[in-house]
């Protein structure tokens, strides 16, 4: 059996169709309220916030991947991440579980520098600290041979269904709707953006590797790290029409945080869109070569068509 902690958003929802797809139909879906993908999902409600539930949830697996999301609350974050990777971790040592954990890069610098697997952590912000807490908590395990895990770190999303991303949001959705796009901070930088699909696909292949564990990666990206700018103009092609554009510029965000808890959560990442974010998958495309990439026409072809 293979179970999905945190089991009703995208990533999760594409991972269990990867594995009944490609790897097995034993699945359990996990969270406080589950709903099934396909008929044969074993369904198992808990919080993760309990230890006891959250070692009940994993019992009898061989592989629990920690796909958990949580809103973009700071205070949130800080009460319960930490405390929901301590439970899995414990369950998971306490019945043999491999454990697979998808991780974000938000802990990484804000500089146009390459970000490969062995890159220090440095946090800015709340959010921040506690994706390097998390992640350093698995590490420290990892490093002491005390559980059997592997981490799978994907840079912004973007793609279908219930994808959430300043990239939706903001520019692809508004696309979709015939809505002029707005270009977070800089329309010049370039952007390293990964389909959701592709996401979860890759974490379901490295999870059934068993030489990947032990270590980092980062999961697969169209390498051509196009601009907003290129990317409406992509969107452009693909829609047979001009697509104009407004940059957002951070003081209009800081001044909307006054008013708006949401924009005042997402401030904390605006630095990002400052300088190019160069997010270095080619690690993965060298252990798996075979794995077919979405590129970035493809995926806003797909977007705009639905």
């Amino acid at each position: 059996m293979q179970t999905i902690l945190g089991a009703n958003g995208q990533i999760a929802e594409e991972l269990t169709r990867y594995l009944h797809d490609n790897v097995t139909q034993d699945i359990r879906l996990v969270s406080r309220n589950p709903r099934k993908v396909h008929e044969t999902d074993e369904l198992f409600a808990a919080n993760l916030m309990d230890a006891d539930a959250t070692a009940a949830a994993v019992e009898g697996s061989e592989i629990a991947y920690l796909t958990v999301g949580l809103p973009m609350d700071a205070g949130l974050w800080e009460q319960q991440f930490p405390t929901m990777m301590a439970n899995t971790i414990a369950a998971c040592q306490k019945h043999g579980v491999k454990l697979v954990f998808f991780d974000n890069t938000y802990m990484y610098p804000r500089t146009p520098a390459p970000q490969v697997e062995d890159t220090a952590f440095e946090p800015h912000g709340r959010k921040a600290a506690v994706r390097a807490q998390i992640a350093e908590q698995l590490l420290a395990e990892m490093r002491a041979g005390t559980i059997e895990a592997v981490i799978c770190r994907a840079p912004e999303f973007y793609g279908p269904g219930k994808t959430q991303s300043l990239t939706n949001s903001a520019v692809l959705d508004r696309i979709r709707q015939g809505r002029r796009p707005l270009v977070p901070v800089s329309a010049r930088t370039r952007r390293s953006l990964i389909w959701t699909p592709d996401a979860s696909r890759a974490m379901g292949l490295i999870g059934n590797t068993p030489d990947a564990y032990g270590q980092t990666w980062h999961l697969p990206i169209d390498p051509a790290r196009l601009t907003y700018a290129q990317l409406i103009e992509v969107a452009s092609e693909v829609t047979g029409r001009p697509i104009p554009y407004r940059t957002v510029p951070e003081a209009v965000f800081r001044i909307g945080s006054l008013v708006n808890p949401t924009v005042k959560e997402a401030s904390e990442l605006l630095p990002r869109y400052r300088v190019d974010n160069i997010f270095d998958s080619s690690r993965f495309a060298a252990r798996f070569p075979d794995f077919d990439v979405t590129t970035y026409r493809e995926g806003i072809a797909q977007l705009l068509a639905g």
